[in-house]
Formats: C-alpha cells, structure tokens, sequence
C-alpha cells in the first residue's frame, strides 16, 4: 500500500515562506497528476494547486503569484513553495495524487495532512 507523505508545514509568520512536500512511501512507477488541498477550521476542503503528468500547473486565484506547484520526478516527490504567506493561509493541506504502481495500475491517494499556521 502506498502513502502520500506530507511535510514542511509549521508555524510562520505574516509575509513569510515554507515550503511543503509530497512523497510516495514506497517504490512506484510514477506520480501522475498531484494536488495540494487546503482546509481551514469550520471551512470545506478546497484545492489550492495542480500540476499535471507533463507539467501544467493550475492555481486556485486565492493563491496564484504567491504559491508555487512543482514536481521532481526522480524523487516521486511534489513541492508546494508558499511565499508571502497570509493569516487566511491558515489550514491543514494534503496532497492527492494519481499514482501509477510498479505493475501499471493506477489508483488515487490522500496524505494525512500537514498544519501550516500563519500567525505573528
């Protein structure tokens, strides 16, 4: 079974960085296309940034010039940098990606999640 690992989150303050990741747990094939979701306390899940198989990228407009959507391929793993971060920034994000497995089987997967909290 697969995981979707998270990390980077943590506590920053107004107008500051971080920068998350997303990592398969074991060995796969390749990540197809990957997400990063974003909910805040009381508010539903909302999807922050795509990046697809070949590249593409995708913003939700709360972000675009802010956040930035990578993807390293030798390393399964997806990048979210965050720049001049905002109190509204403030929530649990989690990547979802389609994962294709050694054997050619495609299926989707959730990470547990990582707190980003902006605050001064």
């Amino acid at each position: 079974q697969v995981q979707l690992v998270e990390s980077g989150g943590g506590l920053v303050q107004p107008g500051g960085s971080l920068r998350l990741s997303c990592e398969a747990s074991r060995t796969i094939s390749r990540i197809n296309r990957m997400d990063w979701y974003r909910q805040a306390p009381g508010k539903e899940r909302e999807l922050v940034a795509t990046i697809t198989r070949d590249g593409r990228t995708n913003y939700a407009d709360s972000v675009k010039g802010r956040f930035t959507i990578s993807r390293d391929n030798a390393k399964n793993t997806v990048y979210l940098q965050m720049n001049s971060l905002k109190p509204e920034d403030t929530a649990d994000y989690y990547c979802n990606g389609d994962i294709y497995h050694l054997d050619g089987i495609l299926r989707n997967y959730w990470g547990k999640g990582t707190l980003v909290t902006v605050s001064s």
